[in-house]
């Protein structure tokens, strides 16, 4: 990995371009190396995940409007929405925002944590549609899909945006323009004003995860790649872009982030140096942020030994800075304790998933979040009694660097009315790589099974997974095949979801 110290430069320096942080994303983007094997399977299995979770959010009114929105932009020959039918063919910033919606609406896809929270399978919907949309190869794609995780996950290693209250998809709009310039084969100096642009248009601030946690949720992934696609269209009809965007003195590092000062070390793969970023990625096993991962799978093991929780006195999580500010009571969000919350903040909300949990020995992506689930009166008392603490020693392992070291879990402590104290840890979730049971393609082939059932015929279902096995060998103007397809009576479409401006 070549390292690259990125920081503020007054106007007058004139930085030259080849100096810019957005210069090299688009050197690692238009680098002809080749996708190797391992990366291949990866971008398979992740392929597979977003359908999965697509499947089981089809019908749920996120994903239905988004649908709506881009039904009302066909286009020829056009991307594929998923869950329909793959000769109709739609605009493919629009086919992208529908994608990106039902693959994030339940937050239940891939993960990489470090100093920046990331989501790096919401590269694939932008990626695959302009390169259906194109007409490219299932090569191609691979190396798209390869370009977009390897900068988010390269970005999310070295610049932190939450501290700042920047969200996450700031990261995202760049990764998804250097995948798509990756895919097409574009020339450095066209993805590097792609990446300008698309890293202007999706600066937002962290609300979207803060407080009363709304749809938008879902919405905002798909909207970086909404814009990433947009941004690569004006790009390659020779618009420009901020510049340099990041180092400039009115720039994001100036102003949005660390400031003037500050130098931030981005690692990336120097000329030639395969892209295996995704490797370092991990999935969810459960319909939760994943900071709470490895807590629902605590909670499953302690329940027997907790038995009655009307006995719980209190549960205190001892875990890292991020789970406690972000999803614990260090977030201090009165949000995250109310029976009545959206599901949205109760999938952000650790002491509500830890109780559910611990109750029901079990986490269901539907069942768990219900309504009357939420509101029962013993969970609620058992939601009560449960805190978070930071504890410098899991902080200290989310942000360390060798994988065997990362821990994204934390040390629960149980004490019952009559003093009892039962205590347990774990580090990481079992479907980590590291963990009890980790993922590989029969349990993603699984995963999607679970969740297509009774939404997606089983014999589409098959197809879908036969195309998936053939990725990289797949011609130019085959890249269709990798949707799937659902009756009209499972899409959740109402005439009011079809109401809008266009």
């Amino acid at each position: 990995m070549k390292q690259h110290a990125v920081r503020t430069h007054p106007s007058a320096d004139r930085l030259p371009r080849q100096e810019q942080l957005a210069w090299s994303f688009a050197e690692v983007a238009a680098d002809p190396v080749e996708v190797e094997p391992a990366v291949v399977e990866m971008i398979g299995n992740r392929i597979i995940d977003n359908a999965a979770v697509a499947a089981a959010s089809i019908a749920r009114h996120p994903a239905v409007v988004a649908r709506a929105q881009a039904v009302a932009h066909p286009a020829a020959p056009g991307a594929t929405v998923l869950g329909l039918a793959p000769g109709r063919g739609f605009s493919p910033e629009w086919a992208a925002w529908a994608n990106g919606v039902a693959v994030r609406e339940l937050d239940f896809h891939d993960t990489f944590l470090a100093a920046e929270y990331s989501h790096p399978g919401d590269n694939i919907p932008p990626v695959l549609a302009v390169a259906q949309h194109a007409r490219r190869s299932g090569r191609d794609l691979v190396r798209g899909i390869a370009t977009g995780y390897e900068i988010q996950v390269d970005l999310a290693r070295g610049m932190c945006l939450h501290e700042h209250k920047i969200d996450h998809i700031a990261h995202l709009g760049p990764s998804a323009a250097a995948g798509i310039g990756t895919a097409l084969g574009l020339s450095p100096a066209v993805i590097f004003q792609a990446v300008g642009q698309a890293l202007h248009t999706t600066t937002t601030t962290r609300q979207s995860r803060k407080g009363e946690i709304s749809s938008w949720k879902a919405y905002a992934p798909a909207f970086a790649g909404k814009m990433a696609v947009e941004a690569v269209d004006r790009a390659m009809r020779g618009e420009t872009s901020p510049t340099p965007i990041y180092e400039g003195e009115d720039g994001v590092i100036a102003w949005l982030l660390s400031g003037p000062g500050h130098v931030y070390e981005i690692g990336l793969p120097g000329p030639g140096e395969p892209k295996r970023a995704i490797l370092d990625t991990y999935t969810k096993e459960h319909s939760a942020e994943y900071q709470s991962q490895a807590l629902i799978d605590l909670a499953r093991r302690m329940g027997p030994a907790v038995g009655d929780t009307s006995r719980v006195r209190s549960i205190v999580i001892h875990t890292s800075h991020h789970t406690h500010v972000v999803i614990g009571t260090g977030a201090n969000d009165p949000q995250k304790s109310d029976p009545t919350a959206s599901r949205e903040t109760l999938d952000h909300s650790i002491t509500y998933i830890f109780a559910v949990a611990l109750q029901d020995g079990a986490w269901h992506h539907e069942r768990s979040y219900a309504p009357d689930r939420a509101a029962r009166p013993d969970t609620v008392a058992l939601w009560r009694t449960i805190t978070t603490a930071e504890d410098p020693a899991w902080t200290r392992r989310y942000h360390a660097v060798e994988p065997a070291e990362q821990a994204f879990g934390g040390r629960v402590v149980v004490t019952l009315d009559d003093g009892t104290v039962i205590e347990d840890e774990l580090a990481v979730a079992d479907a980590h790589p590291l963990g009890a049971r980790p993922f590989a393609r029969p349990q993603y082939v699984d995963k999607f099974r679970t969740l297509a059932d009774g939404v997606v015929a089983a014999g589409e279902q098959d197809r879908f997974l036969a195309a998936v096995g053939e990725l990289a060998d797949l011609p130019a103007g085959e890249l269709h095949r990798l949707t799937v397809t659902v009756t009209a009576d499972r899409l959740g479409d109402t005439p009011a979801t079809s109401r809008g401006i266009f």
